[in-house]
């Protein structure tokens, strides 16, 4: 029961992302733009009803007692008890967009109910009493609920503006009983019963939107990638509603758990829309460059673009024999030593999103050294302008990448050794990247940044496109499967028609 609450948490608050977002003013920029298309709002109204219905049903109504005076009868007291709505089916919804908020209206409803009855009445010679169950059949049903939802310290406040449910018609059917108790019951109980089933359902639908509106507030403001940078994920900016369309903003940086990021240290500029033919998907994810700057400054900032090599592939390139004919003062001085080198980046990696892909430009120092016994001799640093690029790709909820090197310039920092032949020596070093660094980027690059989704819901059939500064995902979205061991999602998705 308490893994359905979440998941239902989950699917109401996706569909509320897609309804409900009511202009919140700021002057934080969003980094991260999220939008559902007209796709995914059609995609949320049929789930949203879905769960309500399954969180509704069965609804328990109260007891209903009432004395009435039946013809050739006399006064009679009935009570009805255990009314219980049992079933509801939707014909056909809509939603409706306004200044004041969000329409959705659910209409031609029909509604199943069961009851238990019982009568009592006496007459001058005897008590006389008896009991049984009915079915209720409700027919045009309608039911409406206009929401708001504003921006507070970057979570999000949702408030019923307006709920209600209609009932048209309702039939009886008794089994058992005298001839007369259906009619007295028709004409006696009709009105309260359809008062309790508009009342109950409105209340059950209050009730629910004052649950969400507490998960709303208690919203994790970051994702965290692992122990050194999170994601945050603070909503700001105002939503833009279009006739097919919802676009909201998050902040969308990087930063130290727990650390108030500096958002203002970037500028994100002008966008350019995305182009006409891009695909239609459910929803749109669009990350602007900074997103990625950002990671890479927090890892900077945290000392983890340091890295001492001492073995590779081809160790050959790690002992002053390999280097004899590179640099010959090297093997003179320390013939046959073992070596080792120490990369480390000089400032934040440069981040450009660019057609079909991530640019990125790395400027670090390699100082290279000669291990004597327990020293390690620094004889040498080498300046790098590394030019690499990166392929990204969606991994369930996440963006991974491959990093691919397309080219690297050496200078000459200093040397203990005299002049070096830089262009042998940057062959050589654009080997040891290539075998060595670059496999351990990308098995890091390949565990993903998270994506703002919400639990229970996975990207399906996605696309990317990176053009303008940004990187757009485009893609449906899918009910995560659920493990039949662990009750956890493993990340399958099962596509919203069925089809695998």
């Amino acid at each position: 029961m308490g893994s359905f609450t979440k998941f239902m948490a989950s699917a109401i608050f996706f569909i509320v992302l897609s309804f409900f977002l009511v202009p919140t003013r700021t002057q934080e920029e969003g980094f991260i733009s999220f939008v559902i298309s007209s796709k995914g709002l059609e995609f949320s109204k049929d789930l949203l009803i879905e769960q309500a219905v399954s969180s509704i049903i069965p609804l328990q109504l109260p007891q209903i007692e009432k004395s009435v005076k039946i013809p050739l009868v006399g006064q009679v007291h009935v009570v009805l008890s255990n009314i219980t709505i049992y079933n509801v089916d939707i014909a056909s919804s809509y939603v409706e967009t306004g200044d004041s908020g969000i329409a959705l209206i659910a209409s031609g409803a029909t509604a199943n109910l069961s009851m238990d009855w019982c009568y009592s009445y006496s007459t001058w010679l005897f008590d006389i009493s008896d009991h049984g169950d009915a079915s209720i059949q409700v027919e045009g049903m309608e039911v409406g609920v206009t929401l708001a939802l504003n921006g507070q310290e970057g979570t999000l406040k949702l408030s019923v503006l307006e709920c209600g449910c209609y009932v048209k018609d309702i039939s009886i059917k008794l089994d058992g009983g005298a001839s007369w108790l259906y009619q007295g019951l028709v004409d006696a109980f009709e009105g309260q019963i359809v008062s309790a089933v508009e009342d109950n359902i409105s209340k059950k639908i209050r009730e629910g939107i004052m649950k969400l509106d507490f998960l709303l507030q208690s919203l994790p403001k970051q994702i965290a990638l692992d122990d050194i940078a999170a994601l945050n994920v603070t909503f700001v900016g105002n939503p833009v509603f279009s006739n097919s369309s919802i676009e909201f903003q998050i902040n969308g940086l990087f930063m130290a758990p727990n650390d108030d990021f500096a958002s203002s240290l970037y500028n994100k500029g002008s966008l350019d829309p995305v182009p006409f033919n891009a695909p239609a998907k459910m929803v749109e994810i669009s990350l602007h460059e900074n997103v990625f700057s950002s990671v890479s400054l927090v890892f900077f900032k945290a000392n983890y673009m340091q890295w001492v090599i001492n073995k590779t592939p081809d160790q050959s390139l790690l002992n002053t024999a390999g280097w004899k004919y590179i640099v010959p003062q090297l093997y003179k001085q320390y013939p046959n030593e073992d070596m080792e080198l120490n990369i480390s980046v000089s400032s934040p990696p440069i981040m450009t999103v660019v057609n079909n892909g991530i640019n990125i430009t790395v400027y670090s120092d390699v100082t290279i050294g000669v291990m004597d016994a327990d020293e390690v001799i620094p004889v040498a640093c080498i300046s790098l302008e590394i030019h690499a690029s990166c392929s990204p790709d969606i991994l369930i909820n996440k963006l991974a990448g491959t990093v691919k090197l397309n080219h690297v310039t050496a200078y000459l920092k200093w040397s203990k050794i005299g002049n070096l032949h830089m262009h042998l020596v940057q062959a050589v070093l654009s080997t040891i990247l290539k075998t060595v660094v670059v496999p351990y980027v990308n098995l890091h690059l390949w565990k993903g940044l998270p994506l703002p989704l919400p639990h229970g819901f996975t990207l399906h059939n996605s696309e990317i496109v990176s053009i303008n500064s940004r990187l757009t995902i485009f893609s449906d979205v899918a009910i995560a499967e659920r493990s039949p061991t662990s009750g956890q999602e493993d990340g399958t998705p099962w596509p919203v028609d069925g089809k695998p």
